[in-house]
């Protein structure tokens, strides 16, 4: 084995199953699931495929592992980093402003829909968007809305943010950018998040007959 073999062989012992699993998300942004490849991806970090045999056993095994990884770093992390604002209407701000600050991070969640007919893909995809539907919605009722209008406006939320992914991806040109998408931003900010006792708002009287 010569110098570059060992100097490889070296660097993939010391990458981690976490290495590779986000390799694996990066291709799926991509390409989509079927761009998840040992060879490719072995390539892409630097190392030998026993790199990859050293943390998996088989191609399943990295894709459970970059959905999971995915799962936690789009989900539960965006959630553990809004949980401690107190107030519910920066919260949701907050929520807003994480999801439309990654392109990447939009170009993955339409490639994982787009395969979840997966049954593993589509388990994770269906858990991750109830999941933040459900904090969307307890933020809404947070919010002084009742049970039926949070349901309402939290699910018009993530609709707007799904939608939002497919035009960032399909209609690039179209989608505003720079100063325009800070008028954007503020725009949907004053379409789904209702003020307390703004016109869109329901009366805290209606609430509190609920």
């Amino acid at each position: 084995m010569n110098v570059q073999r060992l100097d490889r062989a070296a660097r993939g012992r010391n990458l981690s199953a976490e290495h590779w699993a986000q390799a694996a998300l990066d291709a799926i942004a991509a390409g989509g699931l079927e761009a998840v490849a040992v060879e490719p991806l072995a390539r892409r970090l630097g190392v030998t495929k026993g790199s990859f045999y050293w943390h998996f056993p088989n191609r399943e095994a990295l894709v459970h592992a970059a959905l999971q990884l995915w799962e936690k770093q789009e989900t539960e992390d965006a959630v553990a980093g809004v949980e401690q604002e107190p107030d519910p209407y920066e919260r949701i701000v907050k929520l807003f402003k994480r999801a439309n600050a990654s392109y990447r991070a939009g170009r993955l969640y339409l490639a994982l829909a787009a395969a979840s007919d997966d049954p593993a893909v589509g388990r994770v995809v269906r858990r991750a968007s109830a999941r933040r539907l459900d904090y969307l919605y307890k933020c809404y009722c947070a919010l002084g809305l009742s049970e039926h209008d949070a349901r309402l406006w939290s699910t018009f939320a993530y609709a707007t943010y799904i939608g939002n992914q497919q035009v960032h991806r399909d209609a690039p040109d179209r989608f505003p950018e720079g100063a325009e998408f800070r008028e954007y931003f503020k725009l949907m900010l004053r379409t789904l998040i209702p003020r307390p006792g703004g016109d869109s708002a329901p009366s805290r009287q209606t609430v509190a007959a609920k």
